[in-house]
């Protein structure tokens, strides 16, 4: 018996290095989707050693809905999934910030009005999937290139949290010629509120006066997103 639970401790070593030789090999080969999200995260997983990946990759799948739920979710809910330990933790989140670098860098060289769906594609990353909600405003210059991607902080979208006058002082300060709202629907659901139409409006109409154009309000949520000036609302 001894003899052959040793057999089997040193076989499975071996059948999973193949796996992951095999799975290597498709990610190599077969081009950006030859693997299924619940192979892309057993890959990235692979930091751990000597673990079968497949079933951790699936139970993530199944507690944050998605590959983006997986890599923009919190490390501490990451570590409540049994067998994800800090190392596999550090895998998911090198990912995420791999994703988010490479999606703002094609949002900072190019005219943003020109490449509206690497805009969202960035956005989307960063914002879909956070359980808080978070109001930014993209600030660009004449040539509508970003010129400060401005964080002004979370919470509910109002007046009382963001305040049309200082949207625009900040503008002028920083020689802005126009700038993009954006902000997040925790629900998921990127429909406007009543609330977030008229703060829109009453930051353009500042605007208008002071020379800095709004060009648009995107609301991003996990099921899509919303343009104000596409539904005709500012």
């Amino acid at each position: 018996m001894s003899g052959e639970g040793t057999e089997l401790r040193a076989k499975a070593p071996r059948e999973s290095d193949g796996h992951r030789a095999r799975l290597r090999q498709r990610l190599l080969e077969g081009g950006p989707e030859a693997l299924a999200d619940y192979e892309v995260l057993e890959y990235l997983l692979f930091a751990i050693p000597r673990v079968d990946t497949k079933p951790l990759a699936k139970d993530l799948l199944s507690r944050f809905g998605s590959l983006a739920g997986v890599l923009d979710a919190q490390p501490g809910a990451l570590k409540q999934v049994k067998g994800i330990s800090e190392t596999a933790v550090g895998a998911l989140k090198i990912a995420a910030l791999v994703a988010r670098r490479l999606a703002r860098s094609e949002v900072r060289e190019k005219p943003i009005l020109g490449s509206w769906q690497a805009l969202l594609d960035y956005l989307t990353i960063d914002m879909a999937h956070l359980t808080v909600e978070r109001v930014r405003v993209l600030y660009l210059n004449t040539q509508n290139r970003l010129i400060l991607d401005h964080h002004v902080g979370d919470g509910t979208l109002d007046e009382a949290s963001v305040h049309p006058r200082e949207v625009i002082r900040r503008g002028l300060d920083i020689g802005a010629a126009a700038l993009i709202l954006v902000h997040n629907h925790p629900s998921g659901n990127p429909e406007p509120s009543r609330a977030d139409i008229l703060l829109t409006q009453r930051i353009a109409e500042a605007g208008r006066h002071l020379g800095i154009v709004v060009h648009d309000h995107l609301i991003i949520g996990r099921d899509g997103h919303a343009s104000l000036r596409a539904k005709g609302l500012i």
